[in-house]
Protein backbone atom coordinates (compact mmCIF):
# COMPACT_ATOMS: atom_id res chain seq x y z
CA UNK A 1 0.00 0.00 0.00
CA UNK A 2 1.34 3.42 -0.95
CA UNK A 3 2.26 5.64 1.95
CA UNK A 4 0.92 9.18 2.33
CA UNK A 5 2.63 12.39 3.42
CA UNK A 6 0.70 15.46 4.61
CA UNK A 7 2.56 18.74 3.97
CA UNK A 8 1.75 22.23 5.20
CA UNK A 9 2.97 25.27 3.27
CA UNK A 10 3.23 23.34 -0.01
CA UNK A 11 2.59 26.22 -2.40
CA UNK A 12 6.26 27.09 -2.85
CA UNK A 13 9.82 26.58 -1.67
CA UNK A 14 10.65 23.65 0.58
CA UNK A 15 7.05 22.45 0.83
CA UNK A 16 6.50 22.31 -2.91
CA UNK A 17 9.87 20.68 -3.63
CA UNK A 18 9.14 18.06 -0.98
CA UNK A 19 5.70 17.37 -2.43
CA UNK A 20 7.21 16.80 -5.87
CA UNK A 21 10.00 14.59 -4.50
CA UNK A 22 7.68 12.34 -2.52
CA UNK A 23 5.36 12.07 -5.52
CA UNK A 24 8.31 11.03 -7.70
CA UNK A 25 9.16 8.33 -5.14
CA UNK A 26 5.67 6.83 -5.43
CA UNK A 27 4.03 8.37 -2.37
CA UNK A 28 0.57 9.83 -2.07
CA UNK A 29 0.82 13.52 -1.20
CA UNK A 30 -1.65 15.79 0.57
CA UNK A 31 -0.28 19.22 -0.35
CA UNK A 32 -1.89 21.94 1.73
CA UNK A 33 -1.73 25.69 1.30
CA UNK A 34 -3.70 28.84 2.05
CA UNK A 35 -4.69 29.52 -1.57
CA UNK A 36 -5.08 26.19 -3.40
CA UNK A 37 -7.05 27.91 -6.16
CA UNK A 38 -3.77 29.48 -7.33
CA UNK A 39 -1.88 26.18 -7.56
CA UNK A 40 -1.33 24.96 -11.12
CA UNK A 41 1.52 22.43 -10.97
CA UNK A 42 0.68 20.05 -8.12
CA UNK A 43 -2.98 19.79 -9.14
CA UNK A 44 -1.87 18.09 -12.37
CA UNK A 45 -0.11 15.22 -10.60
CA UNK A 46 -1.91 11.93 -10.02
CA UNK A 47 -1.65 10.90 -6.40
CA UNK A 48 -1.40 14.48 -5.17
CA UNK A 49 -4.40 15.99 -3.38
CA UNK A 50 -4.27 19.75 -2.94
CA UNK A 51 -6.20 21.04 0.07
CA UNK A 52 -6.81 24.42 1.67
CA UNK A 53 -5.13 24.83 5.05
CA UNK A 54 -4.24 27.94 7.00
CA UNK A 55 -2.39 27.12 10.22
CA UNK A 56 -4.19 30.04 11.87
CA UNK A 57 -7.61 28.50 11.09
CA UNK A 58 -8.49 25.44 13.17
CA UNK A 59 -11.43 24.41 11.01
CA UNK A 60 -9.24 24.40 7.88
CA UNK A 61 -6.68 22.21 9.66
CA UNK A 62 -9.27 19.67 10.77
CA UNK A 63 -10.97 19.67 7.38
CA UNK A 64 -7.75 19.17 5.40
CA UNK A 65 -6.69 16.25 7.59
CA UNK A 66 -10.09 14.58 7.35
CA UNK A 67 -10.28 15.10 3.58
CA UNK A 68 -6.82 13.60 3.21
CA UNK A 69 -7.71 10.54 5.28
CA UNK A 70 -10.99 10.11 3.41
CA UNK A 71 -9.18 10.27 0.07
CA UNK A 72 -6.13 8.10 0.74
CA UNK A 73 -7.27 6.09 3.77
CA UNK A 74 -4.32 6.95 5.99
CA UNK A 75 -1.67 9.57 6.74
CA UNK A 76 1.77 8.15 7.49
CA UNK A 77 3.89 11.30 7.74
CA UNK A 78 3.15 14.88 8.80
CA UNK A 79 5.52 17.58 7.57
CA UNK A 80 5.07 20.82 9.50
CA UNK A 81 6.64 23.21 7.02
CA UNK A 82 4.39 26.29 6.95
CA UNK A 83 6.00 29.38 8.42
CA UNK A 84 7.70 32.68 7.75
CA UNK A 85 10.37 34.92 9.24
CA UNK A 86 9.99 38.24 11.02
CA UNK A 87 13.20 40.26 11.22
CA UNK A 88 13.95 43.73 12.47
CA UNK A 89 14.33 45.57 15.78
CA UNK A 90 11.82 44.34 18.34
CA UNK A 91 10.81 47.95 19.01
CA UNK A 92 9.73 48.34 15.37
CA UNK A 93 7.15 45.54 15.39
CA UNK A 94 3.48 46.21 16.11
CA UNK A 95 2.16 43.72 18.63
CA UNK A 96 -0.09 42.08 16.04
CA UNK A 97 2.98 41.16 13.96
CA UNK A 98 4.61 39.61 17.03
CA UNK A 99 1.52 37.54 17.77
CA UNK A 100 1.22 36.48 14.11
CA UNK A 101 4.84 35.29 14.05
CA UNK A 102 4.36 33.04 17.06
CA UNK A 103 0.87 31.92 16.03
CA UNK A 104 2.12 30.86 12.61
CA UNK A 105 5.44 29.23 13.46
CA UNK A 106 4.61 27.76 16.88
CA UNK A 107 0.89 27.63 17.72
CA UNK A 108 0.02 26.64 14.15
CA UNK A 109 2.53 23.80 14.25
CA UNK A 110 1.08 22.63 17.56
CA UNK A 111 -2.49 22.82 16.26
CA UNK A 112 -1.72 20.77 13.15
CA UNK A 113 0.20 18.22 15.22
CA UNK A 114 -2.60 17.91 17.79
CA UNK A 115 -5.14 17.42 15.01
CA UNK A 116 -3.25 14.52 13.41
CA UNK A 117 -2.18 12.78 16.64
CA UNK A 118 -5.44 10.84 17.24
CA UNK A 119 -5.02 9.31 13.76
CA UNK A 120 -1.37 8.38 14.42
CA UNK A 121 -2.20 7.10 17.90
CA UNK A 122 -4.97 4.92 16.53
CA UNK A 123 -2.57 3.45 13.97
CA UNK A 124 0.19 3.10 16.61
CA UNK A 125 2.60 4.63 14.11
CA UNK A 126 3.42 7.84 12.28
CA UNK A 127 6.26 10.26 11.68
CA UNK A 128 6.17 13.98 12.46
CA UNK A 129 8.84 16.10 10.77
CA UNK A 130 9.13 19.68 11.95
CA UNK A 131 11.02 22.23 9.89
CA UNK A 132 13.20 24.22 12.24
CA UNK A 133 16.30 26.09 11.07
CA UNK A 134 19.89 26.67 12.01
CA UNK A 135 18.10 29.64 13.58
CA UNK A 136 16.70 27.23 16.17
CA UNK A 137 20.20 26.63 17.53
CA UNK A 138 21.87 30.02 16.96
CA UNK A 139 20.84 33.56 16.20
CA UNK A 140 21.49 36.45 13.84
CA UNK A 141 21.05 40.13 14.67
CA UNK A 142 17.49 41.52 14.50
CA UNK A 143 15.92 38.04 14.63
CA UNK A 144 14.49 37.96 18.14
CA UNK A 145 11.00 37.00 16.93
CA UNK A 146 11.96 34.45 14.28
CA UNK A 147 14.61 32.80 16.43
CA UNK A 148 12.23 32.75 19.37
CA UNK A 149 9.84 30.64 17.31
CA UNK A 150 12.48 28.28 15.97
CA UNK A 151 14.05 27.73 19.40
CA UNK A 152 10.52 26.86 20.50
CA UNK A 153 10.13 24.35 17.65
CA UNK A 154 13.35 22.65 18.75
CA UNK A 155 12.20 22.33 22.36
CA UNK A 156 8.68 21.24 21.45
CA UNK A 157 9.95 18.60 19.05
CA UNK A 158 12.54 17.15 21.40
CA UNK A 159 10.09 16.95 24.30
CA UNK A 160 7.39 15.41 22.09
CA UNK A 161 9.78 12.71 20.95
CA UNK A 162 9.74 11.22 24.46
CA UNK A 163 5.97 10.92 24.91
CA UNK A 164 5.18 9.96 21.33
CA UNK A 165 8.04 7.50 20.96
CA UNK A 166 6.38 5.36 23.63
CA UNK A 167 3.34 4.85 21.39
CA UNK A 168 5.14 4.26 18.09
CA UNK A 169 5.24 7.82 16.72
CA UNK A 170 8.58 9.31 15.70
CA UNK A 171 9.45 13.01 15.78
CA UNK A 172 12.20 14.46 13.58
CA UNK A 173 13.64 17.96 13.22
CA UNK A 174 15.14 19.31 9.99
CA UNK A 175 17.46 22.31 10.34
CA UNK A 176 18.07 24.08 7.00
CA UNK A 177 20.71 26.73 6.53
CA UNK A 178 20.23 29.50 3.96
CA UNK A 179 17.87 28.22 1.28
CA UNK A 180 17.14 29.85 -2.06
CA UNK A 181 13.36 30.12 -1.67
CA UNK A 182 10.95 33.04 -1.52
CA UNK A 183 11.73 33.43 2.21
CA UNK A 184 13.06 36.86 1.32
CA UNK A 185 9.79 37.70 -0.42
CA UNK A 186 6.27 36.95 0.73
CA UNK A 187 7.50 34.61 3.48
CA UNK A 188 9.46 37.44 5.08
CA UNK A 189 8.36 40.28 7.33
CA UNK A 190 11.20 42.77 7.63
CA UNK A 191 10.68 45.93 9.64
CA UNK A 192 13.13 48.66 8.60
CA UNK A 193 12.43 50.73 11.70
CA UNK A 194 12.01 54.00 9.86
CA UNK A 195 12.40 56.88 12.29
CA UNK A 196 14.43 54.77 14.72
CA UNK A 197 17.85 56.00 13.66
CA UNK A 198 19.79 54.12 16.32
CA UNK A 199 19.05 50.80 14.60
CA UNK A 200 19.89 51.82 11.04
CA UNK A 201 23.62 50.93 11.10
CA UNK A 202 22.78 47.41 12.32
CA UNK A 203 20.05 47.04 9.67
CA UNK A 204 22.39 48.14 6.87
CA UNK A 205 25.20 45.85 8.02
CA UNK A 206 22.84 42.89 8.31
CA UNK A 207 21.38 43.42 4.84
CA UNK A 208 24.89 43.66 3.35
CA UNK A 209 25.93 40.47 5.15
CA UNK A 210 22.80 38.65 4.09
CA UNK A 211 23.45 39.58 0.48
CA UNK A 212 26.67 37.59 0.63
CA UNK A 213 25.07 34.69 2.51
CA UNK A 214 22.26 34.36 -0.03
CA UNK A 215 24.84 33.79 -2.77
CA UNK A 216 25.83 30.59 -0.94
CA UNK A 217 22.23 29.45 -0.38
CA UNK A 218 21.25 25.89 -1.19
CA UNK A 219 18.24 25.11 -3.40
CA UNK A 220 15.05 23.95 -1.70
CA UNK A 221 15.59 20.51 -3.23
CA UNK A 222 18.48 19.98 -0.78
CA UNK A 223 16.05 20.26 2.12
CA UNK A 224 13.51 18.03 0.37
CA UNK A 225 16.20 15.33 0.03
CA UNK A 226 16.98 15.55 3.75
CA UNK A 227 13.28 15.38 4.64
CA UNK A 228 12.93 12.24 2.50
CA UNK A 229 15.96 10.68 4.20
CA UNK A 230 14.59 11.52 7.65
CA UNK A 231 11.30 9.90 6.69
CA UNK A 232 12.68 6.71 5.20
CA UNK A 233 15.94 5.90 7.02
CA UNK A 234 14.14 3.83 9.67
CA UNK A 235 16.20 5.39 12.46
CA UNK A 236 15.31 7.17 15.67
CA UNK A 237 17.62 10.08 14.79
CA UNK A 238 16.08 13.32 16.03
CA UNK A 239 17.92 16.10 14.16
CA UNK A 240 18.98 16.47 10.53
CA UNK A 241 20.88 19.36 9.00
CA UNK A 242 20.33 20.62 5.45
CA UNK A 243 22.93 22.65 3.57
CA UNK A 244 26.70 23.04 3.84
CA UNK A 245 26.37 26.28 5.79
CA UNK A 246 24.18 24.50 8.34
CA UNK A 247 26.98 22.05 9.09
CA UNK A 248 29.60 24.81 9.27
CA UNK A 249 27.64 27.14 11.53
CA UNK A 250 26.19 24.53 13.86
CA UNK A 251 29.53 22.74 14.24
CA UNK A 252 31.16 26.05 15.16
CA UNK A 253 28.32 26.87 17.56
CA UNK A 254 29.12 23.67 19.42
CA UNK A 255 32.88 24.17 19.44
CA UNK A 256 33.09 27.88 20.20
CA UNK A 257 32.35 29.73 23.41
CA UNK A 258 29.48 32.22 23.36
CA UNK A 259 31.93 35.10 23.06
CA UNK A 260 33.79 33.48 20.17
CA UNK A 261 30.69 32.59 18.21
CA UNK A 262 28.93 35.91 18.77
CA UNK A 263 32.13 37.64 17.73
CA UNK A 264 32.17 35.68 14.48
CA UNK A 265 28.56 36.59 13.72
CA UNK A 266 29.17 40.25 14.52
CA UNK A 267 32.18 40.30 12.22
CA UNK A 268 30.16 38.83 9.35
CA UNK A 269 26.88 40.69 9.80
CA UNK A 270 27.60 43.84 11.80
CA UNK A 271 31.05 45.06 10.79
Amino acid sequence: MKKTVFITGASSGIGKETAKLFHSKGWNVIATMRTPEKEEELTQLEGVKVEKLDVLDLSSIENAIQEGINHFGKIDVLLNNAGYGAYGPLEAFPRENIVRQFNTNVIGLLDVTRAVLPHFRGNKEGIIINISSIGGKMTFPLGSLYHGTKFAVEGISEALSFELGEIGIKVKIVEPGAIATDFGGRSFDFQTAEGLEEYQPTIKSLMDGWGEAVKQASPASVVADVIYTATTDGSDQLRYRAGEDAHFLLDNRKKMSDDEFIGMIKQQFMS
